[in-house]
């Protein structure tokens, strides 16, 4: 009696996994297709200097005809020009990055993006939060995540139920590691107090000053984790699966005014490596 018991909650069990199974692989099969580059029609920018397209010009301010999100140029070919060769000709862009802006500025721009009737939203958040005078000033990983679900939670309660794609943040440690040994480039971070927590005192190799670069990196990274992780958790949000963060710039990529922005070429580098992980590509 006991074995035939067993027997029948053994094939309960097997006809339980077949249908988890089958209601699984059915669920995978109806996958979501983003719409039709065509129906896109007004497009926002989040973020800071990065999308601003800041020292890309011939003075230090921002240029957002540049930006690698949504520039008119055509030497940086954008996500929105790339959409309207795609056939999107009737799209509408804001730009709503704001140089300087860390993520507790995200959530209003997301507000903004929302009043915009923005249907694909790009985002590019975190630099300023881990580029601060010290170590102890970079936002806390938990806040930082809770800014970004507050922006994406904004995004995603819109009407215009939009498009949303995140990239990850570049690494510093690269950026300082490329040109540490520039004499230029030392100059320019002293006097204009770039990004200190991981900039300052660039030549040097005491073990308290390599540790402290390495302590923003790991902030960086649990950064870009975050952003990954809450995008995950988003409907309709495409993560860029770490693309910018590993990608690894060369001295080109950097604008030789500041050695910190991208260059002309490195927002067309920008824009070419994040548009290959949108939802109209990957």
């Amino acid at each position: 009696m006991h074995s035939i018991t067993r027997a029948r909650r053994a094939l309960a069990a097997i006809a339980a996994s077949a249908l988890l199974l089958t209601g699984t692989l059915g669920a995978a099969s109806v996958a979501y297709a983003a719409p039709a580059p065509s129906q896109i029609v007004r497009m926002a920018a989040l973020g800071d200097s990065l999308t601003q397209a800041a020292m890309t010009c011939s003075s230090l301010t921002s240029c957002p005809a540049n930006s690698w999100s949504t520039g008119s140029s055509t030497s940086v070919n954008s996500h929105f020009l790339r959409l309207r060769a795609a056939g999107a000709t009737a799209l509408v862009v804001s730009n709503n990055a704001v140089s300087g802006a860390s993520s507790s500025a995200l959530p209003g721009q997301a507000q903004a993006a929302v009043t915009q009737a923005a249907q694909y939203v790009t985002i590019e958040i975190g630099a300023n939060d881990a580029c601060t005078k010290t170590v102890a000033a970079m936002t806390p990983t938990a806040t930082f995540r809770a800014n970004v679900q507050a922006a994406l939670t904004t995004l995603a309660a819109s009407g215009a139920s939009p498009e949303i794609f995140v990239a990850s943040i570049p690494s510093l440690q690269r950026l300082y590691d490329l040109n540490k040994s520039s004499i230029s480039a030392r100059f320019a971070w002293g006097i204009l107090q770039t990004c200190q927590s991981m900039l300052a005192n660039p030549s040097s190799t005491r073990a308290a000053d390599v540790g402290r670069r390495a302590a923003v990196q790991q902030r960086v990274n649990e950064f870009n984790q975050a952003l990954s992780e809450v995008c995950a958790a988003t409907a309709k949000c495409r993560f860029d699966g770490f693309a910018v963060a590993n990608y690894a710039f060369v001295k080109s990529d950097l604008s030789t005014r500041d050695y910190f922005h991208p260059s002309l070429s490195g927002q067309a580098t920008l824009a070419n490596l994040t548009w290959q992980k949108t939802q109209w590509v990957s």
